[in-house]
């Protein structure tokens, strides 16, 4: 991985009402050895202010490293199964970083001393698959527990609700809705999304405000539009849609999202999505489609009148040699922060690739030992834990 590859752009004009944009191709110029060894990447997330950023890893552990420079600053260990997702905690508590698990526990770790803070459990042979903090008061922490949805009140650490009737199958996303504090997003392998209101004592019968249904099982969802009352999601099937959750309709289905997103990519094929990102200051909105041999693109999407998916304004190619399970990055054609980093990705190859889009020599990726010494067997499907 010594070799390297000089930063090329592309020209391609976007048809309207597409935002008309160059796309840019973005290369690997060069790597360090990490000790990441055949470990998978699963996901990375920033602190508020983008000083570190924390990575969940196959191996139960969590890796923080410095969202500028890439060096490693330590690790948070305790977890016995896999990490389904982390975030930092908010503003009031910035060195608060939260994971749970599939040994059924949601975790809080100091990411000063790299000690855990807080536990609470959501019950034997449990697997815990997503969080959300909020509530009227802010008090509360939702999770998706199997099928459940458990809600603790994260001050006293007591459960304070258990809705189980909700969903039949594991609950793979909740996400308290940005701007509504009381209100609460539940998606599900088996195919809902259910909206409930958190006021008052939660329960199944009188809390359950509205259900959507995708009709396949639901990987991601996120907000987007005026007032975050849109609804984005993306199945396990590789479907993409659009929904508004507050009159309960969808507004634009693409079932063939990876077909129209390939079609457009002259340079490669999309044998998955990774994730959606959405400019709330230009109101735009990109599905991150990904090619098995490591390449990775940024398709813009026009969900409104004219529904379509145009050709990548953003291309990442070079950096890794497997699927891309994990994508933290700005808007095409600008930066994340002052040091012109573009985004990081993390995958099944092992590797870690800083992204800049300013032309600096210093774009690298950090890549496990084992990868650089050996082949590695890479795996014919997608793994995807929810």
């Amino acid at each position: 991985m010594d070799g390297a590859e000089e930063m090329e752009i592309e020209q391609q004009p976007l048809p309207l009402p597409i935002p008309n944009t160059s796309s840019k191709r973005f290369g690997i110029k060069n790597s360090i050895q990490t000790n990441f060894g055949d470990d998978y990447v699963f996901q990375i997330v920033p602190k508020n202010d983008w000083t570190s950023m924390a990575v969940s890893l196959s191996t139960n552990a969590i890796k923080l490293y410095s969202a500028a420079t890439g060096h490693y600053i330590g690790e948070c260990n305790g977890h016995s199964s896999t990490i389904n997702q982390i975030a930092f905690s908010g503003p009031s508590s910035p060195h608060v970083l939260y994971s749970c698990s599939s040994d059924g526990t949601l975790r809080a770790w100091d990411t000063r001393s790299f000690q855990q803070v807080f536990s609470v459990s959501g019950g034997p042979s449990q697997e815990i698959f997503s969080f959300s903090f909020g509530g009227a008061n802010h008090n509360l922490l939702a999770a998706g527990c199997n099928p459940q949805l458990l809600f603790w009140d994260w001050r006293t650490k007591r459960q304070v609700a258990c809705l189980e009737d909700s969903h039949t199958e594991d609950v793979t996303q909740v996400h308290f809705i940005p701007g509504y504090d009381d209100k609460l997003i539940s998606a599900s392998v088996d195919g809902l999304i259910c909206l409930f209101d958190t006021g008052g004592d939660i329960n199944d019968d009188d809390h359950l405000v509205s259900v959507l249904n995708v009709g396949t099982s639901v990987g991601k969802v996120g907000f987007l539009g005026e007032k975050n009352q849109k609804l984005w999601c993306l199945t396990h099937i590789e479907t993409l849609s659009f929904w508004d959750w507050k009159d309960e309709r969808i507004e634009a289905s693409f079932e063939d999202a990876r077909a129209l997103a390939s079609k457009s990519w002259i340079t490669d094929h999309v044998d998955y999505f990774v994730d959606c990102h959405y400019s709330v200051e230009e109101d735009h909105f990109w599905v991150i489609g990904g090619a098995n041999g490591g390449s990775l693109a940024y398709f813009p999407v026009n969900y409104k009148e004219m529904r379509a998916i145009g050709p990548p304004e953003a291309v990442l190619s070079g950096g890794h040699e497997g699927i891309i399970r994990s994508v933290l990055s700005g808007v095409p054609g600008e930066t994340m922060d002052n040091h012109g980093i573009f985004g990081w990705t993390g995958g099944e190859d092992g590797r870690l690739c800083c992204w800049l889009s300013d032309g600096s020599d210093n774009s690298q990726s950090w890549i496990s030992t084992l990868a650089l010494k050996s082949e590695k067997t890479r795996r014919k499907s997608r793994h995807s834990p929810y």
